[in-house]
């Protein structure tokens, strides 16, 4: 048997290695990697449920340390079932042969950014799309790094984290796919820096030009039946603050923590940590992609959103379930811009969620309407007391949109008890996130 090849018998090895399974302190250890979504908890539950890999056999079960072992058990993304535990730390950025690499080891073709900055400059490019040697340069180097980071993950796969609080497992750098995958969960693991080294500029983008970045931690596209339960995701390493500007604006390097665009169906997202970023998650990448009515039907729930900017959640056409959800915007914090996003055809059923802000975020910017036409909200805490964000948003809409209404046209059935938001906002804080599995 192959290192990276081990069955359910490395559950005890684990524990011998300080790789303690999500226990909480003084708790007997368990194994969660067999553990299937709730019968009635969310989305996911629907029409058969999430499963993940939890019939898979002991030989399609891998304790993986490494890229390259996380690479051979993701098996190019099949649809075989299969549970992979990560232990430690794993760096998608490394070589085959375990080095670490850095943006100089995907730069080729003479890219620089220093002539890519000289090339596009706007003052003498102008607002036409880049093109020439730098950009077909910068191109081919962010295929280099796209072939490292982006890890594809099938069907009937469960990934889980070994680890606790104080020592949780690690993906560092990746960007995990799940495209066209069904049944799929994703467990008790830290997801941080999805950092793009090839940013490229956008002239048009906003009417000032931006930088566009090409990863998020976790892409859900076109799948369907997702558990992504009990993860922590954030910037940490490279917060995009401390980047610098480059055409006057923010030489950005982080997308998205977590999206689900292209009809991806039926996902729960629980108990998790969004934490210290600008785009959280994403649900609905256009507004013209018709081909998501019916679909993006997603349930959050028990997640904090930390010292998140924007897009928690941003959603498009789909019906989305928010509940028990803690917001958390820091009192240093600058250039928050709302939480809930409600775009094109969306149906957004909140009720119960707990906001804590500093004196210069107020009710009216926790919400922001682009072509919007509804949110239902319900039980609402702002700062520890009771509010109607619909009825505040209106009172304080500028015009620019219509008032939305609180008929999203559905009412979700499938869910967990859902607890006041002041209980919801202690039992969150004490138990989201990566290691916190009771």
């Amino acid at each position: 048997m192959t290192p990276w090849r081990r069955g359910v018998q490395l559950v005890a090895l684990a524990g011998v290695a300080g790789l303690a399974l999500t226990t909480p302190a003084g708790a007997e250890s368990r194994d969660i990697s067999r553990d299937t979504l709730a019968a009635d908890d969310g989305w996911a539950a629907a029409d058969g449920g999430t499963t993940g890999g939890s019939t898979a056999d002991d030989a399609q079960v891998f304790t993986v340390r490494t890229r390259s072992e996380l690479v051979r058990a993701l098996d190019g993304g099949s649809a075989i079932p299969k549970i992979i535990r990560i232990a430690g730390t794993i760096d998608a950025n490394t070589g085959d042969d375990g080095e670490k690499l850095d943006c100089a080891d995907y730069a080729t073709d003479g890219y620089d950014l220093e002539k890519y900055l000289a090339a596009y400059d706007p003052r003498t490019w102008g607002s036409a799309r880049p093109g020439g040697p730098q950009e077909e340069a910068r191109q081919a180097s962010a295929a280099r790094q796209a072939e490292r980071i982006e890890l594809a993950v099938g069907s009937n796969t469960t990934i889980v984290g070994l680890g606790d609080p104080k020592n949780t497992a690690v993906l560092k750098g990746a960007s995990l796919q799940l495209k066209g995958a069904d049944n799929v969960i994703i467990r008790n693991l830290e997801l941080r820096d999805a950092y793009d080294c090839f940013p490229v500029w956008q002239p048009n983008t906003g009417g000032l030009g931006d930088w566009k970045t090409a990863y998020d931690n976790i892409w859900v596209r076109g799948s369907s039946h997702v558990w992504i339960d009990h993860v922590t995701v954030s910037d940490k390493g490279h917060p995009d603050e401390d980047e610098p500007t480059h055409f006057g604006r923010n030489y950005l390097r982080h997308d998205g923590l977590l999206d689900i665009t292209n009809a991806s169906d039926l996902v729960t997202v629980s108990w998790s940590r969004f934490v210290d970023h600008d785009k959280g998650i994403l649900i609905g990448n256009g507004d013209t992609a018709t081909g998501d009515r019916g679909r993006l039907r997603v349930t959050l729930h028990h997640n904090q959103f930390e010292n998140v900017v924007q897009r928690a959640p941003r959603v498009r056409f789909g019906q989305v379930h928010l509940y028990n959800n803690r917001y958390v915007v820091p009192a240093d914090a600058h250039g928050y811009r709302y939480s809930l996003g409600v775009s094109t055809e969306s149906a957004v059923y909140a009720e119960n969620n707990a906001f804590t802000t500093p004196g210069h975020v107020e009710v009216a910017d926790l919400v922001k309407s682009w072509n919007g036409t509804a949110l239902h909200q319900t039980g609402t805490l702002f700062n520890g007391y009771p509010v109607d964000l619909l009825a505040i948003h209106n009172a304080y809409n500028s015009g620019s949109e219509r008032d939305l209404t609180a008929d999203v046209g559905w009412t979700p059935t499938l869910h967990q008890k859902i607890d006041s938001a002041g209980k919801a906002d202690r039992e969150v804080a004490r138990g989201a996130g990566a290691g916190r599995i009771r």
